[in-house]
């Protein structure tokens, strides 16, 4: 049996970037940082950042792009995936991202969006059970970034 699953906490590194595809399909960008902190062996506090790419589909997509900004601190469910491509200089590049299957707004809606809980407790959205996710096969110039 094999798992494929990534759960982050982070802050938002920049506004979620939303893009439809030629085929009417949402995709939304995004990076998330997580950071950690020790002592180490001298007594010395350590800190260390690391920068995730998510990419969302869809209607979470549409959310995300809606509701997420720059440093929201977030909670992101997913999968991991590299996809490959060769750059218009002919070397071939890697991009390591999280393919999230939901989120979770920790610092509640933002100010002056619709419901009780505007600005309060954390919001949670998912992909609809539903809803089948298609694995279309997507050129390289249909990349939206």
């Amino acid at each position: 049996m094999d798992l494929n699953r990534a759960t982050i906490i982070g802050r938002l590194t920049r506004d979620p970037e939303l893009k439809s595809l030629p085929s009417g399909r949402s995709v939304a960008s995004f990076s998330v940082a997580t950071g950690r902190q020790w002592t180490d062996a001298n007594g010395q506090k350590q800190k260390q950042t690391e920068f995730h790419n998510v990419v969302l589909w869809a209607k979470l997509a549409e959310t995300a792009g809606q509701y997420l900004r720059k440093a929201s601190r977030v909670y992101v469910e997913g999968r991991i995936q590299t996809r490959d491509w060769t750059g218009q200089d002919g070397v071939k590049r890697y991009r390591t991202e999280i393919i999230g299957e939901s989120f979770i707004m920790l610092d509640g809606r933002p100010a002056g969006s619709a419901g009780e809980n505007a600005g309060s407790s954390p919001v949670s959205y998912a992909t609809p059970p539903a809803e089948e996710v298609v694995e279309e096969e997507i050129k390289v110039e249909d990349i939206p970034f």
